[in-house]
């Protein structure tokens, strides 16, 4: 599909052509050959994912988004495109469009792809986290006429709990709304399935409150619309905003003022970040400060748009380092002729997210947490008519004023009132950092053990080790690069890594 909605893993297995959409399946056959694909590793620990086209597995290979391949009597040909994000872009020299028209083109085209989504014979529902993509969503369902079941899941430890949020946005719009309040250990039991349910390492945290809240909604319906694709296509992020305007300030200083800088801040640990946030109202505190200022910090040797967002993305700076004869290989955050010409940088910048970023983390998640379940997710927002319609998009419809989503945001007041959607964007974390001091700390100093790393080969665990003690010593900021790790190391042990 165009947007990597769904994955297709394909490759050679005993002189025959496989394919399937998990590597589960094709792990099955008794020809395969489990070599893992070290620099697939290396790709694992810079970017918390295996982006396409490679897969953890030496001559499997995922297809990328909007690509065929044939196959014939003399062989496999290379991934070619059949549609392309780029060719949909706004004209540079072209006209901003009229606002109030721009909002309600959009408003009566969301609507219809909603109702066209809806058409289902089996129980149907809602992903509802009171942000605004997934209020959108589900108050465009409403429009439509229908009866609508909403579901959110809250996880009260640490602040990460939203479900008041979307609670309220549910009682304004009337849904049939169900909730469940995760504890810490509902979580945590969890984490023993992710290799299963992933089939290959896949570390972003935020994949254990997705299983959960799918597997909630599986109880009552067979399928679920969510609001993914919202932040990449209309500039949800808040990268898009300050990120060009950091390149803008500082872009003419001089490198060394630029690392000295940067030397300043992540010197500051990241706590003291996050004391000072606390002083901030909580409808406008951000979450994670520390980490996120430390992030800041080492984009200021950015000097483009690009590699500002490889900088901000990336977990491990150097992972060709850690994975033992690993070399990182090249991609598209890595290649400049890739990159679409002409843009604004958080046009471009919310461009290569949606190659990248959206079908490889975000609905490679979704997709892999709602399929263990047997439940069948919908996402209207990557719709291809709407899909278009947000690429041709200026700037100024997406980020207005310093504000992100502006256009969802002015179609969503329709429907909704500001003030129980406005705060600063939270995602779907939990408490990695804590858990891994805490109820997970056995289960990750087993993973973690030197000699089990040495003996199984793939890192160099003095690195692993120094940042593990670190953390385990009370300081925050390694955590998701040791979820990385542990995520691989699960895998690997959970005999995911090896035909069995």
């Amino acid at each position: 599909d165009r947007m990597g909605e769904k994955p297709l893993y394909y490759g050679t297995v005993g002189g025959g052509f496989t394919f399937a959409s998990e590597l589960s399946a094709i792990k099955a056959l008794p020809s395969f050959d489990a070599s893992i694909n070290r620099d697939a590793i290396a790709l694992l620990l810079r970017n918390k994912y295996i982006p396409a086209p490679f897969s953890i597995y030496e001559g499997i290979q995922k297809l990328p988004a909007a690509h065929t391949v044939t196959i014939t009597a003399d062989g496999m040909g290379a991934p070619k495109p059949y549609w392309s994000l780029h060719d949909h872009l706004p004209d540079p020299g072209a006209g901003s469009p009229n606002p109030a028209q721009t909002v309600e083109a959009f408003t009566e085209l969301l609507v219809d792809t909603v109702h066209d989504r809806m058409v289902a014979d089996v129980p149907l529902g809602a992903f509802l986290s009171g942000g605004v993509d997934s209020s959108l969503v589900a108050a465009a369902m409403v429009a439509t006429g229908a009866e609508v079941n909403t579901f959110t899941i809250g996880l009260s430890e640490g602040g990460f709990d939203e479900s008041g949020h979307a609670r309220a946005v549910a009682k304004h719009l009337g849904t049939n709304h169900t909730e469940l309040t995760v504890t810490a250990d509902m979580a945590l039991a969890v984490v023993p399935e992710l290799p299963r349910i992933y089939s290959e390492p896949f570390a972003d945290s935020s994949q254990i409150p997705t299983y959960l809240v799918s597997k909630m909604a599986r109880e009552h319906v067979t399928v679920a619309l969510s609001g993914d694709g919202g932040d990449e296509l209309f500039g949800g992020y808040n990268r898009y905003v300050w990120g060009p305007r950091m390149l803008s300030r500082l872009g003419k200083a001089p490198g060394s003022v630029r690392s000295a800088a940067a030397s300043v801040l992540a010197a500051i640990p990241a706590g003291v970040f996050d004391t000072a946030a606390s002083l901030i109202p909580a409808s406008k505190r951000p979450r994670l400060a520390g980490m996120k200022v430390h992030k800041a910090a080492g984009a200021l040797g950015a000097t483009n748009d690009i590699a500002m967002l490889r900088q901000l993305t990336t977990h491990w700076e150097d992972p060709a380092s850690v994975v033992l004869g690993a070399t990182e290989p090249r991609n598209l955050l890595t290649d400049p002729a890739a990159w679409p010409d002409g843009l604004d940088p958080a046009l471009r910048m919310m461009t290569v997210d949606a190659l990248t970023y959206l079908p490889d983390d975000i609905m490679a998640k979704v997709d892999r947490a709602a399929m263990a379940v047997s439940l069948e997710t919908r996402a209207p927002l990557l719709a291809t008519p709407l899909v278009e319609f947000a690429a041709g998009l200026p700037l100024d419809m997406r980020i207005r004023d310093g504000q992100t989503k502006w256009l969802l945001r002015s179609a969503l007041d329709k429907w909704v009132p500001r003030q129980l959607v406005d705060r600063p964007k939270a995602g779907f974390g939990i408490p990695i950092h804590s858990w891994l001091r805490g109820p997970l700390q056995g289960w990750a100093s087993d993973l973690l053990d030197p000699g089990l790393l040495s003996s199984d080969g793939y890192f160099d665990c003095e690195p692993i080790q120094a940042l593990w003690q670190t953390h385990l010593g009370g300081t925050d900021g390694g955590e998701f690069k040791l979820w990385d790790v542990l995520m691989f190391q699960a895998w690997l042990h959970d005999g995911q890594g090896a035909r069995t």
